[in-house]
């Protein structure tokens, strides 16, 4: 009578009894991933949650997913921090140039981009110094600290150092602001004992160390500002999860949508084919 016939009508009934069932399924899982990850958008989240179902359980695309997020008050909440300055470039140790400017790197450990972020506790704040990988966007070193104190990034630095031998050390750039940190003599002494490039901003410009700057400032976005942290122990614990998270589980639209644990172990030829496949849709 409709124009249908009865095998489309059962056809067409079936899917959205299966739509329907895989909805709470979907809330739930969900749910689990905003209590440990809050700040995670939703088309990543989809990218997460959908790998946890088969084809013949009709996850819904990806615009039904956000909407069904919405429905259940489970999109992303922003929320403003204060701010706290972490560099200070006033000083007499020696700045190094810009090594970097306009080269694109090939291969994992050929640059390392670093910064150092605040994270506010219960007992005050804690200063993170990242070491960033400049090809995988993957976190290869991190300390946390109360102070600004070299020590701290010094300590994230001779982390990322010890995954690599000496030969990739003497084909590698570290490139970082002028901070008094990085141009103290014993964090430039630790980087020419392994032969490692010693790179730095000119201008003071966050562009000239947009890598950095973007990876911590997903930790915070995502993550701290949206957490109470009421301990500096506590905070070097989530820290571990969160900074695990981000680099194997995270897919990060930079780089193909993939995490940069799978990035940092693929060569040159493999970039260059998912991000031509990534810009081709």
């Amino acid at each position: 009578m409709f124009g249908y016939s009865r095998q489309s009508y059962y056809k067409w009934d079936n899917h959205e009894f299966a739509a329907n069932a895989i909805e709470p399924l979907i809330v739930e899982k969900v749910s689990e991933y905003r209590k440990a990850n809050p700040g995670l958008g939703c088309a990543k989240l989809y990218l997460i949650v959908k790998r946890l179902f088969d084809e013949k359980d009709n996850m819904p695309g990806r615009d039904a997913f956000i909407e069904l997020l919405r429905k259940n008050g489970l999109m992303v909440r922003l929320k403003r921090r204060r701010h706290y300055k972490t560099t200070d470039s006033r000083h007499h140790y020696r700045k190094y140039p810009n090594l970097i400017a306009d080269v694109f790197p090939s291969r994992p450990n050929e640059i390392w981009v670093s910064d150092i972020t605040y994270v506010e506790t219960g007992e005050g704040v804690c200063y993170l110094s990242l070491i960033t990988d400049a090809y995988s966007h993957k976190i290869v070193g991190w300390a946390v600290g109360p102070t600004l104190e070299t020590i701290y990034p010094l300590e994230a630095l001779r982390m990322a150092l010890s995954a690599i031998d000496d030969a990739t050390a003497k084909q590698l750039i570290h490139h970082s602001d002028r901070g008094c940190q990085y141009c103290s003599n014993e964090y430039v002494a630790e980087l020419k004992k392994r032969g490692v490039g010693i790179s730095m901003t000119q201008s003071g410009d966050p562009l000239e160390n947009a890598i950095a700057e973007r990876a911590n400032g997903i930790l915070k976005v995502e993550w701290l500002y949206k957490m109470a942290i009421a301990t500096r122990n506590e905070c070097r614990d989530v820290l571990e999860r969160i900074i695990g998270f981000y680099n194997t589980e995270r897919p990060h639209m930079s780089i193909g949508m993939q995490t940069p644990a799978v990035v940092h172990s693929q060569t040159g030829e493999q970039r260059r084919c998912w991000k031509n496949s990534y810009a081709m849709g």
